[in-house]
């Protein structure tokens, strides 16, 4: 049977090759390259706090990102710092003490890890995150904000949920355009 000049074709080139087919990594390593540029280039605009499912977080409008600092945590049931229980929220509202103990304690501990105090850590003190669930009593959150800044730490940020500016009016209703007393900002 007569073959085609196609067919002789490929068979001649299938002889010459030894009927292995290569691999071109050009493409892909191209495609590698601009994925670790992108990467790079992106990678300090996400900023990850520890994310507890206790605690819900207020929102806001701000669009100013706060830096990477101690982060305390407090929900309706325990007070952590870092990720770590240092107390039952119960037993600190039971208490009629202003500061809490057990976390002086700790801020004195992780002050001394971290050194002497910068030339701007005197002026404005150690920076300190709190997120707070949106449902704790005040009384808990002024007794955080004091310990904390009885102890050195008085650049004190609040963790919030960030929702989008153009929105005046908030998922529950409050007019976020407005102050505590009615007024608007101007």
């Amino acid at each position: 049977m007569k073959q085609s000049l196609r067919a002789k074709r490929m068979a001649k080139h299938h002889k010459r090759t030894g009927g292995q087919s290569k691999l071109n990594l050009v493409s892909l390593m191209d495609i590698f390259t601009i994925l670790v540029f992108f990467l790079l280039i992106n990678s300090d605009d996400v900023e990850v706090l520890q994310n507890n499912d206790a605690i819900e977080l207020p929102e806001s409008v701000s669009e100013q990102k706060p830096d990477t600092t101690l982060v305390i945590m407090a929900s309706n049931e325990d007070l952590l710092v870092n990720g770590r229980s240092l107390a039952k929220v119960e037993d600190i509202l039971a208490s009629d003490d202003l500061e809490i103990q057990v976390l002086a304690d700790e801020l004195i501990y992780l002050a001394e890890r971290a050194g002497p105090l910068t030339e701007l850590e005197e002026d404005k003190g150690r920076a300190v995150t709190i997120m707070g669930d949106s449902a704790i009593p005040y009384a808990l959150l002024k007794r955080i904000m004091s310990t904390c800044a009885a102890n050195e730490y008085r650049d004190i940020s609040m963790a919030v949920s960030q929702v989008a500016a153009n929105d005046p009016i908030a998922q529950d209703g409050t007019d976020l355009g407005t102050t505590a007393n009615g007024q608007g900002e101007g």
